[in-house]
């Protein structure tokens, strides 16, 4: 053997032992799509594979963070521990009952009362709504977003923050760093937050000169405002103006299009306790329980008022319960399901209780954008849509230039979910998220009036038609999907 070929001999060496291991390490715990993408990069690429793996691949949080999560839940568990799980009045068919006690079981969160104020959908109306709801604070307002931006069509909600806290009022705000850096002026925002007295903190910042390390690829993606334990607003909102801040979009007339909801009464305290859990692990702050955790009275079912369940999830639950949740209730659908989603990546779980329904007799609804907003999640969810069509699921595309960001779904004229999550792994898995469940009240009418609208401004593609694409567009199709079981 000459010199020059040992370090070849011993590369060999440890690329072999690499892709041995990798075949007894990737596959635990893992869906197998995620595990056959991250053995494909590791066996045809394992000097970047391995690295990579080793960085990003688990989908779970560890250490300090694992622990604050597991105390919260405990907490939240011992504070809800002497509320039944559902309103006295309630009266959810067996098997939604059967999704109510697992969402609680996973979570800590029983269902509670709460009134449906309105349904939120233009930007603008939103933050207007926002404002007002602030207006109104007499104690506190927590905000916590995946993305913001301080911008002229968001000032008037900041404008609210501002005159709160010069009533005295405590503001708190949660802000993903990952998520709002790229967009206009961000470098400025930590600053007018403090330069109006609002209390703010990163969430998963990364700052190495500080030696903040958080892994990129897990985000905090919640939604949520919270003014003074009495109203919350849930969805897919970001604040930001619906253009996200590019000439370009407003040019061609590209604009988010969102779905959210504001909700008083007995739910409040789910939205609370996700915030102070958020806070506690950004800002070290233990929320005063007298003070944010009172326990309500519950309403008659009826009108406005639902039963309302809040469903955490993210890295710090292994358990996905958003994933069980919504495999579920497609299972316990008998005659309609309607999914809203602008990231629509199912896993073979998610498909296969989609078309399982179909084939039982379930009229299936998937509304999506004609066009995403992410080049790999866009091509990844077109390679599914043959195996849809034909099973049946009737599937509506959403006007391009728009992009429809919209998260909710609903099952026969039962349930309603809507939330921050896409139906997607990184939802399921990599980012915090949040859901809310009603039912007994006006939620489930207000989405479906929503489906309607959606429905009349849609096209709605036939298997036909998608089976004349171009041959190059199923080949970068395939190929993203293979791609987003890494993300």
């Amino acid at each position: 053997m000459t010199p020059t070929s040992v370090p070849g001999t011993l590369w060999l060496i440890v690329e072999f032992v690499m892709k041995i291991v990798a075949l007894g390490v990737v596959p635990e715990n893992r869906r197998p799509s995620s595990s056959s993408a991250w053995l494909l990069l590791i066996l045809f690429v394992p000097v970047v594979g391995f690295p990579l793996y080793w960085l990003i691949g688990s989908p779970w949080v560890t250490g300090r963070r694992r622990a604050i999560q597991r105390e919260s839940d405990q907490v939240i568990k011992d504070h809800m521990a002497g509320v039944p799980l559902v309103p006295s009045d309630a009266r959810p068919a067996q098997t939604l009952g059967g999704v109510l006690r697992m969402n609680r079981d996973l979570t800590g969160m029983p269902s509670l009362t709460g009134s449906v104020d309105c349904l939120l959908a233009d930007a603008e109306e939103t933050y207007e709504a926002m404002a007002r709801a602030v207006d109104g604070a007499r104690r506190y307002v927590h905000v916590e977003f995946y993305i913001m931006a301080w911008d002229t069509t968001t000032d008037v909600f900041f404008a609210a923050l501002a005159r709160a806290v010069r009533r005295g009022v405590k503001v708190r705000l949660l802000v993903d760093q990952l998520g709002s850096m790229k967009y206009p002026g961000w470098r400025q925002f930590g600053r007018r937050l403090s330069e109006i007295g609002v209390e703010w903190r990163l969430m998963m910042p990364i700052d190495l000169l500080r030696r903040r390390w958080r892994r990129p690829d897990l985000r905090n993606h919640r939604k949520l405002l919270v003014v003074d334990g009495e109203l919350a607003l849930v969805g897919s909102h970001n604040v930001i103006d619906p253009h996200y801040g590019k000439a370009k979009n407003r040019a061609i007339g590209r604009r988010w299009h969102d779905l959210s909801v504001m909700v008083s009464g007995g739910v409040v305290l789910e939205v609370e306790a996700v915030f102070a859990m958020d806070w506690f692990v950004e800002s070290g702050e233990l929320l005063d329980r007298a003070e944010h955790f009172t326990t309500r009275e519950p309403e008659p079912l009826g009108g406005s008022v639902n039963a309302l369940q809040l469903v955490p999830s993210g890295p710090g639950y292994p358990t996905e319960p958003n994933h069980r949740m919504f495999v579920a209730l497609m299972y316990a659908a008998e005659h309609t399901i309607t999914i809203t989603s602008p990231y629509f990546v199912p896993d073979s779980a998610l498909l296969a209780a989609m078309t399982s329904a179909v084939y039982r007799g379930v009229r299936v609804e998937l509304f999506v954008g004609a066009e995403a907003d992410q080049f790999v999640v866009g091509h990844a969810q077109r390679s599914y849509y043959e195996a849809l069509l034909e099973a049946g699921v009737r599937l509506f595309l959403y006007p391009a230039p728009a992009v429809l960001h919209a998260k909710y779904m609903t099952v026969d004229d039962a349930v309603g979910v809507i939330g921050s999550s896409n139906m997607d792994y990184r939802s399921f898995a990599l980012d915090y998220e949040i859901m809310m469940l009603g039912f007994g009240g006006n939620l489930v009418g207000l989405l479906h009036s929503n489906d309607e609208h959606y429905r009349q401004v849609s096209h709605e593609l036939t298997l036909e038609e998608w089976r004349t694409r171009p041959w190059h567009q199923k080949y970068v199709n395939n190929v993203c999907r293979l791609a987003s079981a890494l993300m």
